[in-house]
């Protein structure tokens, strides 16, 4: 067991499945939309998650689902040791919204922009009764502070703000009541380049200043494992791996994964990205079996027919894979991608020994 294995956890899904009705079909349309699979998740006191995976693959939706914005369809959210969705609402609002803070992708539309500076960071501490009003003042002061907002902000509206500062503002907001975990949806993405690097290196120095655990959710796969401890992989609404970021890419296990790294751009080596040549499947009428059976280029009848089990992947830290086929221990990326390149268009799978 890992040293991160034995920090209490925060907050846990269990078996979590969120389905919509899909809009196209109009009013009386029998189509879903399988936002969130069958999704288990723990998140540990101090512990950074980063989750990625394409547009669509539900990472917002398991961001929503741990503040307590989206209720699932079925399955568990526990905070604190609580399931949150049997407590009354009052109880409810009470845990997670102290207990757990969140960071938009916009902060230009997730600030109200008619309310001051002061007032945001007020708000929270007004909505959940935290101290005297003078009290309430000396936090709002104490914020701004903390993340490195001047004095004089306090009466601007968002709009008077550059992106950088609203983005600070938000996560101020985030943490106005001491929150143990937040949750950062894309919280960079709406920022230029120049500024994304201070607002990341400003959620690094918080965490540790203030012992935060965080759930990162980002397309920027290189900055989502430089900054977790642990990397959350997810295809059409499912968790198809967790991985400890410092062994990535080489230790992951699943295809997937191996894929999404292979397309990233790195420093040192140009982008040699791994053949998914099959059809994307919808939302809608989600695969059988593996959902990424349809693109991957070793799946197999076996794929097809059921759902892979989660499979422990041996390197610690809360490392499992979802696979029946899973990539092999010690095999490169270069190897891996020119393993894919000779299967793809084979009519029979191409797999690779487990090496000793």
């Amino acid at each position: 067991m890992s040293a991160t294995d034995e920090r209490p956890p925060i907050a846990e899904l269990r078996d979590v499945h969120v389905v919509h009705r899909a809009r196209a079909g109009g009013l009386f349309s029998r189509e879903r939309v399988y936002a969130l699979t069958g999704a288990d998740l723990t998140v540990r006191a101090g512990e950074t998650i980063g989750v990625v995976g394409e547009s669509g693959c539900g990472k917002s939706t398991l961001a929503k689902v741990l503040v307590g914005l989206q209720r699932p369809t079925s399955g568990s959210v526990t905070v604190g040791g609580e399931d949150v969705w049997t407590m009354p609402m009052a109880q409810r609002r009470r845990r997670i919204g102290a207990g757990i803070g969140m960071i938009f992708q916009d902060p230009a539309t997730s600030l109200n922009r008619r309310m001051p500076v002061r007032d945001i960071l007020r708000d929270p501490l007004d909505v959940h009764r935290r101290g005297t009003r003078e009290q309430r003042e000396e936090r709002v002061t104490e914020l701004m502070s903390l993340v490195g907002l001047p004095a004089s902000v306090a009466d601007v509206l968002p709009s008077q703000l550059s992106g950088g500062q609203r983005q600070r503002v938000s996560i101020a907001r985030a943490l106005a009541l001491e929150p143990g975990l937040v949750i950062a949806d894309e919280p960079t993405s709406a920022l230029d380049v120049s500024v994304r690097a201070q607002i990341l290196n400003l959620l690094l120095d918080l965490k540790d200043r203030l012992g935060l655990a965080m759930v990162f959710v980002s397309h920027d796969i290189q900055t989502v494992k430089r900054i977790s401890d642990r990397v959350v992989t997810m295809y059409l609404g499912r968790i198809v791996e967790q991985t400890p970021a410092a062994a990535l890419p080489e230790g992951g296990r699943h295809p997937y994964t191996r894929a999404l790294f292979s397309a990233t751009p790195g420093l040192l080596s140009p982008i040699d990205p791994i053949p998914l040549v099959g059809p994307v499947p919808s939302a809608t009428r989600p695969p059988s079996g593996c959902p990424f059976r349809t693109r991957c280029w070793n799946a197999t009848d076996v794929c097809a027919a059921d759902l892979p089990p989660t499979e422990p992947g041996g390197l610690g830290g809360g490392h499992e894979f979802r696979c029946h086929h899973p990539v092999p221990a010690g095999v490169g990326s270069a190897q891996l991608v020119e393993l894919a390149k000779a299967a793809t268009g084979r009519t029979t799978p191409l797999h690779v020994e487990e090496t000793a």
